[in-house]
């Protein structure tokens, strides 16, 4: 029924899956393919769907269903995060969908529009609504952490780069919640704390104003450090990588110092025997010192970082990699319980625009197929399913090798090989990628399947 129903729907609204709120929330168990001598792999528990905005909601319903499905017998509690859908809800889904993972402990994704003046006309929406993305961290607290996927045949910018650096990003307070403005003229700024319990008000000097100038106060807390310090240290385990903590505590002595004490006693008192007893550490580093050994390292560490650092140092990470279509973002809660996969890039408006005038449209699909068996990987290992985890392996494989080993990729990577000499017959449309991605999980399940009977 569903299936013939998300047919229909995809004709008459190029791929958008059909409207169902929260109450109507309905769970898809399965797909109309089927492989002969492939049974699926029950997975026990649920996952939230959050689905997506322009191409990488075309790619996502083919993901979906060409590429899990077939494979999985799947519970799947989907929440549309659609821009008009969140205008139709007054971005209430965005809410429910954050919940929804809360309960069930792992959420899977798409790209979503953060609205601008431009969107807000173009869809006719009530008002800009914020960033679903935030709105989820700010639900779910948590740390971002983003990876790359690595490929041995796409130059890197920094080729040195052979092992997988992973930046944390404490996606809370500092720049991206102050206060700024613009002074107007000569004055005296300060910044004032007045202790909710009666006690003595706190006034600092800041700056005496001769003249016109700008001025920002920032802000954050010992909960949401904490909260960081325990995913950053939970995420190096899981990943059995060393971990390192970048500040700059010799100027903001007091704000970054509290960073970089709360991280050492939280280190001392919890994960110093579990990091030594699993081969790796936990170092202290201040930010220019740190940028300058991550471009001399071969890589292979997680790198936690306050949310301005994160936010800046994550580009230059997926850039030196060789793309930013090749990298997973994961949001982890300091408790290790729940994650949010996506993949770390937008909805890629420009193919979509090709997409409508019926043009061929090349996209990388790998980031997004990612989001999946980045979930799926979380939810196996919180079910212990040994099965799935070993079938989200080889879907990862299978997409890097189909563009290592077979030279089939997407043309985002064929310029980055070929640059300006690129032909057409350098790189294939989507569709041709992610078939070769399936024909190739097909004979990696079929082999581990004979070997098991």
């Amino acid at each position: 029924m569903w299936m013939v129903q998300a047919s229909r729907h995809a004709r008459a609204f190029s791929g958008r899956m059909p409207r169902w709120t929260p109450s109507t929330c309905r769970s898809f168990s399965g797909s109309r393919l089927h492989m002969s001598q492939f049974q699926k792999i029950v997975v026990a528990n649920p996952i939230v769907e959050l689905d997506g905005d322009e191409m990488t909601r075309i790619i996502w319903k083919k993901i979906r269903e060409e590429l899990v499905l077939p494979y999985l017998q799947l519970d799947i509690k989907y929440y549309d995060l659609g821009l008009e859908y969140r205008d139709q809800t007054n971005d209430q889904v965005t809410i429910d969908a954050s919940n929804a993972i809360l309960e069930h402990s792992v959420g899977i994704k798409c790209a979503t529009i953060t609205p601008d003046e431009a969107r807000v006309k173009e869809f006719h929406l009530k008002e800009m609504w914020k960033s679903p993305n935030g709105t989820i961290r700010n639900i779910l607290g948590g740390t971002v952490f983003r990876e790359p996927i690595i490929l041995e045949r796409i130059p890197k910018p920094i080729p040195g780069w052979v092992n997988p650096i992973i930046i944390g990003r404490h996606a809370f307070g500092d720049q991206y919640r102050s206060t700024d403005l613009i002074v107007p003229g000569a004055g005296k700024l300060q910044l004032v704390y007045t202790p909710a319990d009666g006690s003595p008000v706190t006034s600092l000097d800041v700056y005496d104003f001769k003249g016109k100038g700008v001025a920002m106060s920032m802000y954050n807390t010992d909960e949401s450090i904490i909260g960081f310090a325990h995913a950053s240290f939970k995420m190096a385990l899981s990943k059995k990588l060393p971990l390192f903590l970048s500040t700059k505590n010799t100027i903001l002595k007091k704000y970054d110092g509290r960073f970089k004490d709360i991280f050492q006693e939280i280190y001392d008192a919890e994960y110093k025997s579990l990091y030594d007893a699993a081969g790796i550490y936990y170092e202290h580093r201040l930010i220019d010192d740190m940028v300058a050994q991550v471009i001399k390292s071969a890589g292979g560490f997680v790198w936690a970082c306050k949310n301005y650092d994160g936010d800046v140092q994550s580009d230059i990470l997926a850039q030196g990699f060789g793309s930013l279509g090749m990298m997973t973002s994961e949001l982890l809660t300091p408790d290790g319980r729940v994650i949010e996969s996506e993949a770390a890039h937008g909805t890629v408006t420009r193919h979509y625009r090709e997409y409508q005038k019926g043009h061929e449209t090349s996209t990388n699909p790998v980031a997004s197929i990612f989001a999946w068996t980045r979930g799926l990987l979380h939810r196996a290992k919180l079910d212990n399913n040994d099965a799935l985890a070993e079938w989200c392996r080889d879907l990862e494989d299978a997409c890097v090798e189909v563009i290592d080993k077979d030279g089939v990729m997407t043309k985002d990577l064929a310029i980055a090989i070929h640059g300006k000499d690129l032909k057409r017959e350098h790189w294939v449309v989507t569709g041709v990628y992610m078939d070769a991605v399936k024909a190739k999980l097909d004979e990696k399940i079929a082999a581990w399947s004979a070997v098991k009977v």
